[in-house]
């Protein structure tokens, strides 16, 4: 176990997602059960293969000053949106600049920025071109904007990792408080990328749910009738704190960040290993002094895939066992990429500091090839002391987080 100064405590929460534009709603809506995906009725999407979404249920433009929305990306205004929130929430803590940190993961960064730009540039020229596109499109900007706002000089790091990259930017601002490079690390993920082109990419890879019909059922984790993941967008940031820090200002925190486990599969630009994937389970829990059989809770990564979840059904089951409640809240957010991981984990945070799993919903059959218990119907109430969260992304990018007590 690592000593009591490089610990870090979880003591702000942000969100704005599919479900709600803070953590209060968003947590109230998974743990009813409530979905956040419709249909895309927009004439953009009539021919697309897939066209329904997770999309954001809090518009980030009726939040943000209007000058300032402008010269945002849609993925910088919601990150900024959810870190002032996690601020808020830790207690606006007083802090050196100096000892203050900043990570944001993203899969895609400014992507409706690069696409919509590149069509004015097409359809009337250079001159029309904005010139906040750069700071709009860049994949650090979400990070860069929140380190200004919060005036965070220990260091404003971005982690692209495709769907891990929220959770592996968790892992980065724990290694930053081990490291002694800072007191407190503002952490998390972001994604808007609802756009044809992503989705026309993600359906031609049969990757989608084309259950345009009936989209309140189309995410079914584990469920033997899963055909695919729903697009999603959100942000979720967390306030880590290292242990003493936040003891000294008297804040005790929702959940410890007890430990991390990376791993790369090095096996397939798509497909995940499930060894690559129990490789970072084992080493998050290794890190944090614990076993499978303390673990409570499972925040599984479980996008609705019909290979997606197997994969991670195996390496849950080598790692941890089946004696672990598991819980898949993608069912009523849908994918929300380079953000989902960063969303499990303030799940996770949520689950041990309540005692409440949210369930997964529209699982009607699990496949028979899930061992463990996933949580459904309603919200289970329980202790939980432990809790772990997984997130996977393409590029065989595992990152597994491990939560505890504070």
């Amino acid at each position: 176990m690592n000593s009591i100064d490089s610990r870090a405590v979880i003591t702000g929460l942000g969100a704005t997602t599919p479900l709600g534009g803070d953590t209060a709603s968003t947590w109230a809506a998974m743990c009813a059960g409530v979905t956040g995906i419709g249909r895309i009725d927009e004439p953009w999407a009539t021919d697309l293969p897939a066209r329904i979404a997770g999309r954001l249920r809090i518009e980030p433009t009726t939040v943000l000053d209007r000058i300032q929305a402008r010269r945002l990306d849609r993925c910088e205004q919601i990150a900024l949106i959810a870190a002032r929130q996690a601020w808020a929430d830790a207690g606006n803590p007083e802090v050196d600049p100096e000892r203050l940190a900043v990570v944001v993961g993203t899969g895609t960064g400014g992507a409706l920025t690069l696409l919509g730009q590149d069509d004015i540039l097409e359809t009337s020229g250079h001159r029309k071109v904005s010139p906040h596109t750069i700071p709009m499109l860049m994949a650090n900007g979400p990070a860069a904007w929140i380190s200004m706002e919060l005036q965070a000089r220990a260091g404003a790091h971005t982690t692209v990792s495709a769907c891990a990259s929220g959770a592996e930017a968790i892992a980065v601002a724990l290694d930053l408080i081990r490291l002694g490079r800072a007191d407190v690390v503002i952490a998390g993920g972001t994604e808007a990328c609802i756009h044809p082109l992503p989705m026309a990419g993600f359906a031609q890879a049969h990757a989608v749910s084309r259950r345009n019909d009936t989209p309140a059922l189309a995410s079914r984790p584990f469920d033997t009738d899963r055909d695919g993941f729903v697009i999603g967008e959100g942000a979720a940031m967390l306030v880590l704190e290292r242990d003493g820090f936040a003891a000294a200002r008297g804040r005790r925190g929702y959940a410890r960040l007890a430990g991390a486990g990376v791993s790369a599969d090095a096996h397939h630009i798509t497909a995940g290993d499930p060894a690559g994937q129990e490789r970072a389970i084992r080493a998050a829990l290794a890190d944090a002094g614990l076993t499978g059989d303390d673990i409570d809770v499972v925040h599984a990564h479980a996008t609705s895939t019909p290979k997606g979840d197997l994969t991670e059904a195996l390496s849950v089951t080598a790692a941890i066992g089946t004696g672990a409640l598991v819980t898949a809240t993608k069912s009523m957010t849908g994918h929300l990429f380079g953000a989902a991981g960063a969303l499990g984990a303030l799940a996770a945070a949520m689950s041990v500091a309540t005692g409440v799993v949210p369930p997964t919903i529209n699982l009607d059959r699990l496949d028979p090839a899930v061992e463990f218990d996933v949580a459904t119907g309603a919200a289970v109430k329980r202790r939980v002391a432990a809790a772990v969260t997984n997130a996977f992304g393409f590029g065989g990018h595992n990152v597994t987080l491990a939560l505890t007590t504070p």
